[in-house]
């Protein structure tokens, strides 16, 4: 595998010229704020300069390119492959209740002998992330890793892009998949939150929208823990992600991240699905978890050294955040955990998707999850 990475700023332009690696088996990532809907000229200009390649891109909460994090550029990834072959599908999503069938007629589109695994980018506003996964869950029974994030808009929520016919684009979710058995790809995911208050039930809920917990009105109860912060909804809810569990007794925690509120209806509309039935808890920051969080995510790939690495970084917008000036220390503990001389590229996005550990993939927020991309 062939290996670049590069960036975009207004001010200086491209950092490096567009490396000569255009081809089939080639894999292209830009990872850019939503801004460049209105301004998609150098969005343009890479798509032109690898007309061959797998191309998939998408807005967000910030760039990520090596160790730094950046607004309003373009981080971009150019990959290609000696042994393994691509394949880029999409599907357009006209809102959440539309997230199951995309899912299933991406994994569909991609299903075929020697599929090792599978990248997705999904619009971050229209998309109900849990249902994506389980479109492709349906499909794949979690024997084909899939990992990936939704797009980002800063803490603004208001219009998300993925790359779809080379132009920034809403509405869309688009994915490539990775065969032949070179390829190598491993796969990390890991919060660093605390919980706190109460665990409460979800008494009231349809799909990824919360309309009570414990028979009282969600976003009552959500203000009321937010307190001076509650006039900065949505946003600041990133800063109290809500834990939940299926039943009592459960280990397993999924973490869930407010895109919308709804002052008549008092209700919350998450990035993933909220069972009613299930048991939520709020949960608050912890800086240094949240670094040794991304560290924890790096060490569980096990990527190998020798080979070019792609580490393909995914972590919430909540998490920048909370984390603030402190940001880069997050990217820069992923990177050192993994293989010298790998090179990474990603953004901050509205939800992260990927297993736990291995088997099904599913809807993470509030995480850094990671994606290495090698070939043996």
């Amino acid at each position: 595998m062939e290996l670049n990475t590069l960036a975009f700023t207004a001010r200086q332009g491209w950092s490096a010229p567009f490396p000569d690696l255009d081809s089939s088996a080639t894999l292209v990532l830009a990872f850019g704020a939503s801004a460049f809907m209105d301004d998609p000229a150098p969005l343009a200009a890479l798509g032109a300069a690898y007309p061959q390649a797998c191309v998939l891109g998408c807005s967000t909460s910030g760039e990520i390119w090596g160790t730094k994090v950046d607004d309003g550029s373009i981080a971009v990834a150019v990959a290609r492959f000696s042994k393994t072959s691509l394949r880029r599908a999409s599907a357009r999503v006209s809102g959440a209740a539309d997230s199951h069938r995309a899912g299933r007629a991406l994994a569909e589109a991609l299903d075929d002998p020697g599929l090792q695994g599978i990248l997705v980018l999904s619009d971050g506003l229209s998309v109900n992330g849990s249902e994506l996964a389980r479109g492709f869950n349906d499909r794949f029974q979690g024997r084909i890793p899939t990992t990936g994030g939704l797009a980002g808009d800063g803490d603004r929520f208001q219009r998300t892009w993925v790359l779809e016919g080379g132009r920034p684009q809403s509405g869309h979710v688009a994915a490539v998949g990775f065969y032949g058995e070179a390829v190598r790809m491993g796969h990390g995911s890991k919060g660093g939150w605390d919980s706190f208050g109460p665990e409460r039930r979800v008494t009231r809920s349809q799909g990824n929208v919360l309309f009570e917990l414990d028979g009282k009105p969600a976003l009552e109860l959500y203000k009321g823990y937010l307190g001076e912060r509650a006039s900065g909804l949505p946003a600041t809810a990133l800063l109290f992600p809500l834990a939940l569990r299926m039943a009592e007794g459960e280990q397993r925690q999924l973490v869930r991240t407010v895109l919308a509120v709804d002052e008549p209806s008092q209700s919350l509309t998450f990035a993933g699905d909220i069972p009613q039935g299930s048991l939520a808890q709020l949960m608050r920051a912890n800086f240094d978890r949240l670094i040794d969080g991304a560290q924890e995510a790096a060490e569980r790939i096990g990527a190998q050294s020798g080979g070019p690495a792609l580490s393909i970084a995914i972590s919430c917008v909540g998490r920048r955040l909370v984390l603030g000036e402190r940001t880069e220390e997050e990217v820069e503990a992923t990177l050192h955990a993994l293989p010298e001389g790998t090179q990474q590229v990603g953004f901050y996005s509205y939800g992260e998707i990927g297993p736990f550990a291995s088997g099904t993939c599913d809807l993470h927020n509030q995480t850094m999850t990671l994606t290495v991309l090698q070939e043996a």
